[in-house]
């Protein structure tokens, strides 16, 4: 058990707590003014120690500052580019500022709540607030998982959190598609977004060699994520290159847009450089969504549309999973639910076809 003891100094009495850590070696603490806050820190080690959360007081001392850049080097060999920017971030404006000269000991959960109740009343987006407390969240993993300087994460558990919002789908019809296509600058880029359902990076980093017409394929291999002015090129989303089925009129119009080009060239853009994301307002996107008078989308909801064509025209969830590049089936049904409504009624009028009255004595089998 720990002991408390008296000890006298230059500036006075003082006492000291004697106990063993778990390891069963003997330590001490020292400097406290007053014998009930002795006591409390006596009594606080043996229920850490029982509990199985003792961690010793020294190893709190060093500040989240310190451990970040371990975490922050960690990060950058292990996430794409577009996304160690993200949390590089994060740390510089909002992490630092608050946590950085905090010991990790002197950190608890209410704290913790309080700076993100501060970050939604500053009317923070939900996506910077979830992603600042990820960033401190992960630091103090590190210190748990790896350094063993806590024995509990005080970050996580936290309850006040903003919850994301899904976002609403947007949905072209095959004539909006068109009309918009009509419109746009890059009138077949529009239609291999709208028809193949490729992200807005794997189509601007396909090259003509990449484009299958004998199979009517497209070789999706690679996808560039723009970072300011500059692209990162990397494999796409879930590391697995696919190959999308081309409609026969999308084909064509990209044979008569590729005439000239190398096969090594890209396909959209000048050739040699990718072609950079519009701008949201006065993009040639959107001036072509203004002028073609269909309802406000962006280049990503033409991947919405494409699923919703593919599943309008008979695709099941299978094909249309492998056209998309969604690692599982079940994503592609928790993303696209709302597109196989429609199933659901068909299994109801089948059963009700097969088995329903004046049907069932003839479609059920006979026993013995």
């Amino acid at each position: 058990m720990a002991t408390v003891e008296p000890y006298e100094t230059k500036s006075g009495k003082r006492y000291q707590v004697r106990y063993r850590k778990p390891d069963g070696k003997q330590t001490k603490k020292r400097g406290f003014r007053r014998k009930i806050d002795a006591e409390q820190f006596a009594a606080t080690v043996e229920v850490k120690k029982m509990e199985g959360t003792y961690v010793a007081p020294a190893l709190g001392r060093i500040t989240v500052a310190e451990l970040a850049p371990a975490w922050l080097d960690h990060k950058k060999t292990s996430v794409a580019r577009s996304n160690y920017r993200t949390l590089e971030s994060a740390w510089r404006i909002h992490v630092q500022p608050r946590w950085g000269e905090v010991r990790i000991a002197d950190i608890d959960l209410p704290d913790v709540e309080a700076w993100i109740s501060k970050l939604r009343k500053d009317e923070y987006s939900t996506t910077t607030v979830v992603r600042v407390h990820s960033v401190l969240a992960g630091i103090l993993d590190s210190a748990v998982l790896k350094s063993k300087r806590l024995r509990v994460n005080p970050a996580r558990g936290v309850d006040n959190l903003p919850a994301k919002s899904v976002k609403r789908h947007v949905y072209l019809t095959a004539e909006d598609v068109e009309k918009l296509a009509n419109e746009a600058k890059h009138r077949v880029l529009v239609l291999v977004l709208g028809y193949c359902g490729l992200r807005w990076g794997e189509a601007i980093a396909l090259r003509v060699r990449d484009i299958q017409f004998l199979r009517r394929r497209l070789a999706v291999t690679e996808n560039a994520v723009q970072l300011s002015v500059e692209h990162d090129e990397k494999a796409p989303k879930s590391n697995a290159a696919r190959s999308v089925p081309v409609p026969r009129f999308v084909l064509d119009e990209l044979a008569t847009h590729c005439e000239g080009r190398g096969r090594n060239d890209l396909v959209f853009g000048n050739g040699t450089d990718y072609l950079p994301r519009p701008k949201s307002g006065d993009g040639w996107f959107a001036g072509a969504v203004r002028r073609s008078g269909v309802q406000t989308i962006t280049p990503h909801d033409l991947r919405h549309t494409c699923a919703s064509l593919a599943v309008s025209s008979g695709a099941n969830v299978l094909a249309l999973a492998r056209m998309l590049g969604h690692a599982n089936p079940a994503i592609t049904l928790k993303v696209y639910a709302d597109l196989f409504d429609s199933d659901l009624d068909a299994v109801a009028e089948g059963i009700h076809n097969a088995y329903g009255p004046g049907r069932c004595a003839q479609n059920v089998p006979k026993t013995g």
